[in-house]
């Protein structure tokens, strides 16, 4: 978690996780129990900081989706620092956090997603050529997928606790 999270979960519903770049921003959603991340859109970022259509068509996908929380990837440096996009996007969440409350917003690691989307798709064919918005969006179910799995994994332990106090473990 990054200072920026917000604590608690919010429980069973569709999560958004959002891919933030300069020119564009992948959308990706889950499915209402949070095992499955699939791609939704490319929104373009705004051009100015006055123009907030990319927050506003972020905050209707969230409401079209009915989605309990939003993930954002928080693109790290190999050594696990903030960069210039780290700062892209810190920015980005905290104008989404502010435009979605009280629906939480939260950011993740996400070193190499787009990087392994690419290569993903051009294993499955793509090329990537005039494909950047199908990356964007890959990248994106990355993010969240990503993001599920780890959720799940915490969940199943902290369900498994309990049992194994009983246990006398």
């Amino acid at each position: 978690m990054s200072e920026a999270d917000q604590p608690g979960d919010p429980g069973r519903g569709r999560r958004i996780g959002v891919d933030v770049g300069s020119v564009r921003i992948g959308v990706a959603a889950s499915d209402p129990d949070g095992i499955l991340a699939t791609p939704v859109e490319t929104v373009a970022r705004a051009k100015s900081r006055a123009d907030r259509s990319d927050i506003e068509r972020l905050a209707a996908i969230v409401a079209e989706y009915e989605a309990v929380e939003v993930i954002v990837g928080l693109p790290r440096t190999l050594r696990g620092e903030s960069g210039t996009a780290a700062g892209l996007a810190s920015k980005f969440a905290a104008q989404l956090r502010d435009r979605l409350a009280p629906i939480p917003v939260r950011m993740t690691d996400e070193r190499f997603t787009t990087v392994t989307a690419s290569r993903a798709l051009r294993e499955s064919g793509v090329k990537a050529k005039g494909q950047r918005s199908v990356i964007d969006q890959a990248a994106a179910v990355a993010i969240l997928q990503g993001w599920l799995d780890q959720r799940s994994r915490e969940l199943h332990s902290e369900q498994s606790l309990p049992s194994q106090m009983e246990d006398g473990e």
